[in-house]
């Protein structure tokens, strides 16, 4: 008698651009556990029940990794300040946007926070604090930007001090991611934001 039972599938191999993308999502994942210090690769592996050299097959490096999930905030966030940009000309309106996304991102990526406040790069290639260097740096060109807005616009005096207000902004916002990861993520950078971006960007 014969077993007309089919014999049962074996899943479906990632492909190489989901197994990459797999990997930077459970490095974040990772980031934003307890006490996740400093996520080695063993560990990550072993998270992705692979090996080592399985994940050496789709990035060189662990710092490769990391740039990575910085290429992927660099992509969301500016790609952001782009769509606000477009739909918004008034510029404090772009502004008021732009804070509440930044702190919205970082909300709703407690890891990525750790990248972008440099807590998560502590011990990796120099070279990783550079790059969210320049990322920090093109947020606050968009930032002077929106205040350049207003004052064209005439919303803001002629006389304002752009780079002070944008420094203000961005100081306040890299406050808030910190504060977010110092506390266990316990303390959301989106409290009391009305009242706070009401107070800043005016």
């Amino acid at each position: 008698m014969t077993n007309d039972q089919p014999s049962p599938a074996r899943p479906a191999r990632p492909k190489p651009g989901e197994r990459r993308l797999q990997i930077l999502q459970t490095l974040a994942t990772m980031l934003q556990e307890p006490g996740a210090d400093r996520v080695t690769t063993a560990a990550l592996a072993a998270r992705l029940q692979v090996s080592e050299a399985a994940l050496y097959r789709h990035f060189a490096s662990k710092a490769q990794m990391f740039e990575g999930l910085i290429e992927f905030i660099e992509s969301t966030v500016f790609g952001l300040i782009n769509q606000i940009a477009a739909q918004e000309d008034d510029g404090l309106r772009q502004l008021r946007a732009i804070v509440a996304m930044l702190l919205g991102f970082a909300e709703r990526n407690p890891g990525m926070t750790r990248v972008l406040v440099g807590d998560a790069l502590v011990t990796e290639d120099g070279r990783l604090q550079d790059r969210i260097n320049q990322l920090i740096d093109r947020v606050e060109a968009s930032l002077r930007q929106g205040f350049r807005n207003a004052v064209a616009q005439g919303t803001l005096p002629q006389d304002t001090d752009i780079q002070a207000r944008a420094g203000i902004v961005l100081a306040f916002v890299l406050g808030r991611w910190l504060r977010f990861a110092k506390s266990g993520f316990r303390r959301q950078p989106t409290e009391s934001i009305d009242q706070l971006i009401a107070l800043l960007v005016v």
